[in-house]
């Protein structure tokens, strides 16, 4: 069970108490009771309460107790004095106060969702086979290929297919593998931000869609936008989530570029190896509020979609991208959302995005994911500013 409060998040399972994706260290015991104190936060919790499920009933002295419930405060930031988390009921107990989010289970895989995708493949200009596929019916929504995509394991993900599928209940849902990853060519000389929207281009001319909304996450707001310039009329809408106009290279911070560093480090010493503590790592900066299962089916996903090679390329043509110029030229409405504590891409490079864009809508969510999982609250504000944004 993973519960969220404020600005942290319990998980139950992995023994971690995490706020804005750092992890908050507290001994087992502490970490006992802070559990126990918000599974019972309906109540107010007794002393013998504590004793009897916290530690198995032996004798504990009332300063040891006090010296707990005062470490679950450290933890939280709270004190005595302000309890905005722990509160004491005099002669009572304590109880948990802080408004708790529990969300609910992921939806299983999509096998039973009434569309089944059509894969098909096109060449790009520079002959690249691409692999897309289409699904849905309703307006078009094309989504412009990010880190790191496959065409078919993208459906059986806990972390990407109750996305697709919702998306896919309203709309006409084209999506591609970019070249060097998924269904698409993995042996391929360019991998670059120009190649990235040559792949689009190549989609969208085989598929012979109709104008269409873009919907472009992560690296994929960079292609969206080079694409919308490039062929306006093509374009309705424009939806960017998580984007960035700058990649890590091009932002002018030696910090950003030691994080380029460590991702590329991260990954190399753990591609194609599942049981990979590295992939793990790497796995959980994209989702660092994720269970277990979540991350675990992330890291195997990329590995499954490219060579720890052309995942270096890829990653480094990411870290390289740079579209400022393109954004006060872009001519379609435009929403911009973005995780208020993205550990991926700074909240300020999707600001900077809807800045920069003549009248484009900004919403910050709260987040600390840079993918959105299912059930968490930022998960159903998205999908609702989606929605909206799409229908107006």
């Amino acid at each position: 069970m993973l519960f969220s409060f404020e600005n942290f998040a319990l998980d139950c399972e992995r023994r971690e108490l995490r706020t804005h994706g750092a992890i908050v260290p507290v001994e087992p015991q502490v970490f006992d009771l802070l559990v126990y104190l918000i599974e019972n936060r309906d109540r107010v919790v007794s002393k013998d309460d504590l004793i009897a499920s916290v530690w198995g009933g032996r004798i504990v002295s009332d300063s040891t107790l006090d010296s707990r419930i005062n470490a679950v405060r450290k933890a939280l930031g709270d004190s005595a004095g302000q309890q905005e988390f722990v509160r004491t009921i005099p002669r009572k107990g304590v109880r948990f106060i802080a408004s708790v989010r529990a969300p609910e289970p992921a939806p299983d895989p999509p096998t039973a969702f009434a569309h089944k995708q059509e894969i098909s493949f096109c060449r790009s200009a520079d002959n690249i086979n691409i692999a897309y596929a289409a699904v849905g019916s309703g307006p078009v929504l094309v989504k412009a290929a990010n880190w790191l995509t496959h065409l078919e394991y993208d459906w059986e993900s806990p972390v990407w297919s109750p996305l697709l599928q919702r998306l896919a209940e309203k709309n006409r849902l084209v999506r591609y593998d970019g070249r060097g990853n998924g269904l698409s060519d993995r042996d391929v000389k360019d991998i670059s931000l120009s190649g990235f929207v040559r792949d689009l281009e190549a989609v969208i001319e085989a598929s012979k869609v109709p104008p269409f909304a873009i919907l472009g996450i992560s690296q994929g707001a960079a292609i969206a936008i080079a694409y919308a310039v490039a062929h306006p009329e093509m374009v309705t809408k424009l939806i960017l989530y998580g984007g960035y106009a700058l990649g890590r290279n091009k932002r002018g911070s030696a910090d950003e570029a030691d994080k380029a560093r460590v991702f590329l480090s991260l990954l190399r010493h753990g591609w194609g190896d599942p049981h990979s503590a590295f992939m793990r790592a790497f796995s959980s900066v994209f989702i660092p509020n994720g269970s277990p299962e979540q991350i675990k089916w992330l890291a195997e996903l990329q590995r499954k979609t490219t060579t720890a090679e052309n995942a270096a390329r890829i990653r480094n043509a990411c870290d390289d991208i740079e579209v400022t110029e393109l954004l006060p030229r872009v001519q379609v409405p435009t929403l911009v959302l973005h995780s208020r504590h993205d550990n991926v891409v700074p909240l300020e490079q999707g600001r900077s995005l809807a800045a920069s864009i003549q009248n484009a809508r900004f919403v910050t969510l709260e987040s600390d994911n840079h993918i959105l999982l299912a059930g968490e609250p930022a998960w159903e504000r998205f999908l609702d500013e989606v929605e909206n944004f799409l229908a107006t």
